[in-house]
């Protein structure tokens, strides 16, 4: 039976929060079995907490926002994205601002903690969401869809009409059956356009937004002096957010995703579709010989 997995001691880490532009403290404490991802707000009083829970999402503008009651957690998408990509399924995270830091943009450095930490298996089962009949949302041009596959496997299309991102590849799929999300998926960086700043500053978001967090376009350009990590890290990185956004559903799915032109809010709906019709998914466990290739822990290292 594939086993349930968290990290093996706990670790910490200080950063900026991209959209509050405070400094916050970050930690990562193991959980015990069947406990999923809980974040705590431990600079409010009893340390609130909420759970990486798809109904749990408020607000999508330019991050995932968790809440409840009068507790928010911002931005929690690259750091989910990492969890999913290494197969943690139980974690305390705990945070003394309402934002997750977005180091440098990408899920890397969170990778690097959790790696720091090291697995740690547990003696219960694994579960997943296994896809059985497909789930799809549309709005105003852009689509989000969950369908049946034995894996885990993502296609996703961008469309910016933007010199810079034209060079590069603007439709990227992934097999995680033959493929390491932190090698292929991890290292890429949310990306931003400088003549959006001040209207995103106004409305108090990206006011902690630097060439060291993201990449950064002006109307021809990219600004950074750093060379993209991937030929085509704009669109990889619409797929880092993507597998985020999906760990909300509380378990690994087991299925393919399609999109063109998604974002949190469309990710985040077809989430909740899929859960109104219990006859789209099932949750299910593995035993050693017929998990899905993409979920074969022990075969793929942390950094191959």
């Amino acid at each position: 039976m594939l086993k349930q997995h968290t990290i093996a001691a706990p670790v910490k880490t200080v950063g900026i929060g991209l959209h509050t532009g405070r400094k916050v403290t970050l930690k990562l404490i193991p959980a015990p079995i069947n406990t999923g991802i809980i974040f705590h707000r431990v600079d409010l009083p009893n340390a609130p907490g909420i759970k990486a829970d798809a109904h749990a999402v408020t607000d999508t503008r330019l991050a995932t926002v968790l809440q409840n009651g009068d507790t928010r957690i911002s931005t929690v998408e690259h750091l989910l994205s990492g969890c999913a990509g290494l197969g943690i399924d139980n974690l305390i995270i705990e945070l003394d601002c309402e934002e997750v830091p977005i180091m440098d943009g990408s899920a890397a450095s969170f990778l690097f903690l959790i790696e720091s930490a090291g697995l740690q298996e547990q003696d219960a089962p694994r579960q997943f969401i296994v896809i059985k009949k497909p789930v799809e949302i549309r709005d105003s041009g852009k689509l989000a869809r969950l369908e049946p596959f034995d894996g885990f496997k993502l296609d996703f299309t961008i469309d910016f009409k933007h010199p810079a991102v034209d060079k590069t590849g603007q439709r990227h799929v992934i097999d995680f059956a033959d493929s390491t999300y932190a090698r292929e998926i991890g290292r890429a960086r949310t990306f931003g356009f400088a003549h959006e700043v001040e209207a995103l500053r106004e409305m108090g978001l990206a006011r902690g937004g630097s060439l060291d967090n993201a990449i950064v376009l002006d109307e021809h350009r990219i600004l950074n002096n750093e060379e993209l990590r991937y030929d085509d890290e704009f669109v990889r990185h619409k797929i880092l957010d993507a597998i985020g956004d999906l760990y909300l559903a509380g378990h690994p799915i087991v299925g393919a995703y399609v999109a063109e032109k998604s974002g949190h809010a469309l990710n985040n709906a077809l989430l909740r579709a899929l859960f109104a019709d219990p006859t789209t998914y099932e949750v299910k466990s593995f035993d050693e010989s017929n998990t899905p290739k993409a979920y074969q822990l022990k075969n793929k290292p942390l950094f191959a």
